[in-house]
C-alpha cells in the first residue's frame, strides 16, 4: 500500500513495543516481526498512521508487539475491520496479520473479498500448515496424510493453495517468502508496502512444537538453493546452488525442471513476468517437493483501488443530488407516531396483563345488536346511509401507506386497483 511519506528519522526501536513477546522459543514469528520492524522505518510513514489488525491465532498477537496502532480482533474478521478503516482513512498504512487457519478457514470469505475489491491493505499470511494456538489440529493448508490430534489417521482433505486463492481473487500484488530468509522477506515487505492496492504475502514457517519439519529443506542454508527458485522480473527461471537448473514449458505447456548443459540453455527457459496472470497461475501450481518452491513477487499489476472507485461514486452522486443529509434521510420513509399509554408494559416488548384485562373489559361493554344492524342495512337505501366514498389505492402501495389511509378516513377497507384503474382486490383490517 502506498501512502504519503514525509522525511522521518525512525529506527527499528521506534516500532518495538513494551510488551513481552509470548511466542514459543524458535518460532518463525520472531523473524517476521523483526523484518516488519526493520522495514517500516524506511517507508517514511509516521507511526500514528500505521495500523496492524489481526484475528485469532499465534500470529495474531502481532499488534501487541508493534509500537503503532493495532487491533486484536475476532476470529477471521481482520480483513473486514481493515477494509472499513482503509476506506474511511485512506492516509493510513493498514496491515492485516493472519494465519492459515484464521485467514483460510473461518476468515476465508472475508479474505477473498478484501483481495478481489483491491482494498489498500498489506496482508501477511503466516503459513505453518497447522493450528498452533489450539494445540496442533490440521489446518486448511495441511498436506493430505498429515497426522494430527484431529486427524490421527492422516488428513483426507485437499489442502488450500493460498497463492492460488489470492490469484483467483484478482489480488494485484501476490508474493511469497520464508521466515528464515530474512533479507528476502524484508525486500518483499518493502515492495508490498509500496504497492498501490491490496498486497498478499504468504510466509512459509514451521511450528516448532506441532509441525517442526514442514519446510525443513527450504530453511537449510546448505541446500535450500536446490529447493527454491527466486522469481525475478525479466529474467529466466534458473535455480540451484550452481545455477544449473531451470524451468521450461514442455510440449503439453506444463512447467518442467531441466538441467542446463548440452540439451538446454537459458534461452529454453521461461522468462518471468509478474504482469502475466497465466504465468502466475502456472507458478502457483509448482509446489515443493515436485518443483522448487517459487519465492518472490508472483503477480504485480496496477488497478484502481476500491477506495478510488467508491470516492468517485460519492463525488458523482453529490454532483447530481447535492450533499446528503442524514437527518432528512431518516425522515424520508413512511413514519407514524406511537402515542404513550398511561399503563406501561411490565416487560419490554410485552403488554401488561392489567392492560389486557382493561381492553377486554372495554370490549365487553360495547354491545352491538347484530340482528337490528342487519335489518337496518337490508331495509334502508344506501343513499340514506350516506357511506364514505370508496378510497382506492394502487396494488403497488406500501402496507404502511395503506394503513395510514384507513386511519385518516376512519374506514376499514380499501379498494385495490391496477394501473388501468380496474378493481383487483379489497384490502381490509383483517389483512394487517
Amino acid at each position: 500500500m502506498s501512502t504519503t511519506t514525509i522525511p522521518l528519522q525512525l529506527s527499528r526501536k521506534d516500532f518495538v513495543s513494551d510488551q513481552t513477546v509470548r511466542w514459543c522459543p524458535g518460532c518463525g514469528d520472531y523473524s517476521i516481526l523483526a523484518q516488519v520492524q526493520k522495514t517500516l522505518p524506511d517507508l517514511g510513514v509516521p507511526r500514528e498512521n500505521i495500523v496492524f489488525i489481526s484475528g485469532i491465532g499465534c500470529s495474531s498477537r502481532f499488534p501487541y508487539y508493534m509500537n503503532t496502532y493495532g487491533i486484536h480482533s475476532i476470529h477471521g474478521r481482520a480483513p473486514t475491520l481493515a477494509t472499513g478503516l482503509a476506506i474511511t482513512n485512506p492516509d493510513l498504512s493498514v496491515w492485516v496479520i493472519t494465519g492459515d487457519g484464521d485467514g483460510l478457514s473461518i476468515g476465508g470469505n472475508h479474505l477473498l473479498h478484501a483481495m478481489r475489491r483491491n482494498v489498500n491493505l498489506n496482508i501477511i499470511l503466516f503459513n505453518n500448515r497447522v493450528y498452533g494456538l489450539t494445540k496442533g489440529q490440521y489446518s486448511p493448508t495441511s498436506r493430505q496424510g498429515h497426522k494430527s490430534k484431529s486427524s490421527p489417521m492422516g488428513s483426507i482433505e485437499q489442502p488450500i493453495n493460498p497463492v492460488a486463492v489470492a490469484l483467483a481473487s484478482e489480488a494485484t500484488f501476490v508474493a511469497r517468502s520464508l521466515d528464515a530468509h530474512t533479507n528476502h522477506l524484508g525486500e518483499i515487505l518493502a515492495a508490498a508496502a509500496a504497492h498501490k492496492g491490496v498486497s498478499f504475502i504468504e510466509v512459509y514457517q514451521n511450528c516448532v512444537i506441532f509441525n517442526p519439519n514442514e519446510w525443513g529443506p527450504l530453511e537449510d542454508r546448505r541446500d535450500r538453493d536446490d529447493y527454491i527458485i527466486y522469481l525475478e522480473d525479466g529474467k529466466p527461471m534458473i535455480f540451484g546452488k550452481n545455477l544449473d537448473k531451470g524451468i521450461r514449458l514442455n510440449k503439453r505447456f506444463e512447467p518442467e525442471v531441466v538441467t542446463l548443459g548440452d540439451d538446454y540453455t537459458a534461452e529454453d527457459l521461461i522468462v518471468y513476468d509478474p504482469k502475466s496472470k497465466a504465468l502466475a497461475l502456472m507458478i502457483s501450481s509448482m509446489e515443493y517437493p515436485a518443483f522448487p518452491a517459487p519465492m518472490g513477487i508472483i503477480r504485480q499489476v496496477e488497478k484502481p483501488t476500491y477506495t478510488e472507485g467508491l470516492m468517485a461514486q460519492i463525488e458523482a452522486a453529490q454532483a447530481q443530488r447535492g450533499k446528503g443529509d442524514l437527518n432528512k434521510l431518516y425522515r424520508a420513509a413512511d413514519l407514524w407516531t406511537v402515542e404513550e399509554h398511561e399503563v406501561e408494559a411490565d416487560v419490554a416488548g410485552e403488554v401488561s396483563a392489567e392492560l389486557d384485562d382493561e381492553y377486554m373489559a372495554t370490549m365487553d361493554e360495547v354491545k352491538v345488536d347484530t340482528a337490528s344492524m342487519r335489518g337496518l342495512l337490508a331495509d334502508t337505501p344506501i343513499t340514506v346511509l350516506e357511506p364514505h366514498a370508496p378510497i382506492e389505492v394502487e396494488a403497488s402501495t406500501s402496507l404502511a401507506k395503506a394503513v395510514r389511509q384507513m386511519n385518516a378516513h376512519n374506514i376499514g377497507c380499501l379498494l385495490v386497483t391496477d394501473e388501468s384503474d380496474r378493481l383487483v382486490g379489497i384490502f381490509t383490517e383483517r389483512d394487517v
